[in-house]
């Protein structure tokens, strides 16, 4: 089984390359859905996480209140490192279970769809690395789009490795400058390229 690595900074149009390739038939492990699954009422990390940042990040019917769990994670450094460490290794394990899933269902190719695939250099355990690309100064504008204030946009993207260095990694690149209609063909020719690779 091939997996192709899907990546873009916040804003990019990611998210629409990985929804349009599901439609085309490819699985997607999408990083940021296990990040929430792992987390849901009655998953051992949300326990864990209740225990190191303390029974009020928990609201009344169960679910995480994510803006307290933020306020505390994010104070200091070795909380922040805190989180990670029950986070991290929850989601390696069940984005290797999902990959594994997908295998024994005799899938060819999967897509794993992560926004910190060359933060982390986990593009170098791919078949391929799928980079969607944008300006700057589109991708604030769609975020403005999205109720995200411009400032929060430019810091959100400062936090993200740079584009250089995302394109450098990029096996194909997908510039998502234009409309939808210009994204959508470069999508349609990535899908032939997916055929000849299962």
């Amino acid at each position: 089984m091939k997996k192709v690595g899907l990546t873009g900074g916040i804003g990019s149009g990611k998210s629409t390359v990985a929804q349009a390739l599901a439609r085309a038939g490819y699985p997607v492990v999408d990083a940021d859905q296990i990040a929430h699954d792992i987390v849901e009422p009655g998953q051992p990390a949300l326990g864990a996480l209740a225990e190191a940042f303390g029974p009020e990040i928990i609201n009344p019917d169960g679910s995480l209140h994510r803006a307290a769990l933020a306020q505390r994670a994010f104070a200091a450094a070795e909380q922040t490192e805190l989180l990670n460490g029950i986070m991290h290794p929850r989601i390696e394990a069940e984005t290797a279970r999902r990959f594994a899933e997908a295998e024994r269902a005799g899938e060819s190719v999967v897509i794993y769809d992560m926004p910190l695939l060359v933060d982390k250099g986990l593009h170098r355990g791919m078949d391929m690395t799928v980079v969607v690309d944008a300006e700057p100064d589109i991708r604030v504008e769609r975020l403005r789009g999205r109720g995200i204030e411009e400032a929060d946009a430019r810091r959100r993207m400062a936090a993200q490795i740079n584009d250089a260095a995302r394109r450098e990694a990029a096996d194909v690149l997908l510039d998502n400058n234009g409309t939808l209609e210009e994204l959508e063909e470069q999508v349609a020719a990535l899908v032939e390229r997916l055929s000849a690779l299962s």
